[in-house]
């Protein structure tokens, strides 16, 4: 097989599956980035703050915080993380600081999140604190 130069490396795929597969792959620097913002997405608090932002546009912290049902400061926490990725950006209003999407990735990911078979999961799957208590205890 020519893809690893071992000589008891076995291809199964004559047809170079394997080669394209091995192309596909990003370098590891950018998978890093794919697996950190992955991971930001798979915590149940900050996909239901992307939610509640991705249907509002814009929204304050205490406003998220009640749509969400959290705690100003576990959502203030949850936010920062989002900002230090840009998955999330903020500009002040007055005394007010609202959040709003700042990647159009993951605003396409959420437009198709809404629209796809994983709005049938239901609300009890993104929920915080849907299987440990009230949500109010995040």
């Amino acid at each position: 097989m020519h893809l690893s130069g071992e000589a008891d490396a076995v291809g199964v795929d004559g047809d170079h599956r394997v080669c394209a597969a091995i192309e596909a792959l990003p370098d590891r620097a950018t998978m890093h980035g794919w697996v950190s913002r992955f991971a930001l997405l798979a915590d149940p608090t900050r996909l239901t703050l992307l939610l509640c932002i991705h249907e509002v546009g814009e929204i304050c912290v205490s406003d998220l915080a009640l749509a969400a049902g959290l705690k100003d400061s576990t959502t203030s926490q949850a936010l920062r993380l989002l900002r230090a990725q840009n998955l999330v950006s903020a500009h002040r209003d007055g005394r007010v600081v609202r959040y709003r999407l700042a990647d159009p990735v993951v605003t396409d990911l959420l437009d198709r999140m809404r629209k796809g078979p994983y709005e049938e999961l239901g609300a009890a799957a993104v929920t915080p604190g849907a299987s440990r208590g009230s949500p109010r205890d995040a």
